[in-house]
């Protein structure tokens, strides 16, 4: 419903270098500007660093990780600020803890379990530490499969509202998908329709969205390693409103 709908010009290359991988983005921003970052990722031993990034602002992202034990591993992201991370996996059970370490203005947590039933749960919650400290924010979710079909709802705004997915596999080529909000004030907000087919010349993917607007794009391998995603959207009530958008991965 989210992927591969894009309204920027870009371009992504991928190359290792030995051990180290590189990739250059490159966008095409308004007036025809062009904006690139580089990145790196690379591992020794037990320890990641999964991306290196210089941004074309000036800006660097630096994210690494480190397995303390065959359950836990320890994280650390910082861009515009710093986050130390701790994940915790053991069989269908998985459960993060992540604390600003800058500001130290909120420890966030999260768990998942799957079920041999066919369902996933899992909650979400953030505690502030500075400010009007106290929980500022808690919600779960649930996910179930069943052959073709699968159905997922979570929880937003402190469960004031919820938001229901539904997918349905109609063969190997085509999938069906929707999205819709409810809440005390709105029983059924429609979010969007969708679906994917995998055509012989490539992906073909639409959907009718909330605003009536539609939009599609088209996935398709040109080359060897090579993938080009090509979409559009439109207000069907203001053709003048439409944007497009050309990507390629190399």
């Amino acid at each position: 419903m989210t992927e591969d709908y894009t309204t920027k010009t870009s371009l992504k290359c991928k190359k290792s270098a030995g051990p180290v991988a590189v990739t250059i983005e490159t966008e095409r921003g308004e007036g025809g500007a062009l904006s690139s970052k580089i990145g790196t990722k690379f591992a020794y031993a037990k320890f990641n660093v999964d991306k290196a990034q210089a941004t074309a602002n000036g800006g660097r992202v630096l994210e690494t990780s480190l397995t303390v034990a065959p359950n836990v591993k320890l994280s650390f992201k910082a861009n515009k600020g710093a986050d130390l991370g701790v994940d915790y996996t053991n069989g269908n059970l998985l459960a993060t803890g992540v604390l600003d370490v800058v500001e130290m203005s909120k420890f966030s947590t999260t768990a998942c379990i799957g079920l041999p039933s066919g369902f996933k749960v899992g909650g979400d919650a953030t505690y502030a530490l500075s400010g009007k400290s106290g929980l500022s924010a808690l919600n779960a979710g649930a996910s179930y499969t069943h052959g073709p079909m699968f159905a997922s709802l979570a929880s937003g705004n402190k469960f004031s509202q919820v938001t229901l997915g539904l997918l349905y596999k109609v063969n190997n080529d085509l999938s069906i998908a929707s999205q819709t909000t409810h809440s005390g004030d709105v029983v059924c907000d429609f979010q969007g329709l969708g679906c994917a087919y995998k055509a012989p010349f490539g992906t073909i993917k639409a959907k009718y969205g909330a605003g009536h607007t539609v939009a599609a794009s088209l996935i398709k391998d040109i080359a060897p390693k090579v993938t080009l995603t090509a979409s559009g959207s439109v207000n069907a009530s203001d053709f003048s409103s439409f944007k497009y958008g050309l990507g390629i991965v190399m």
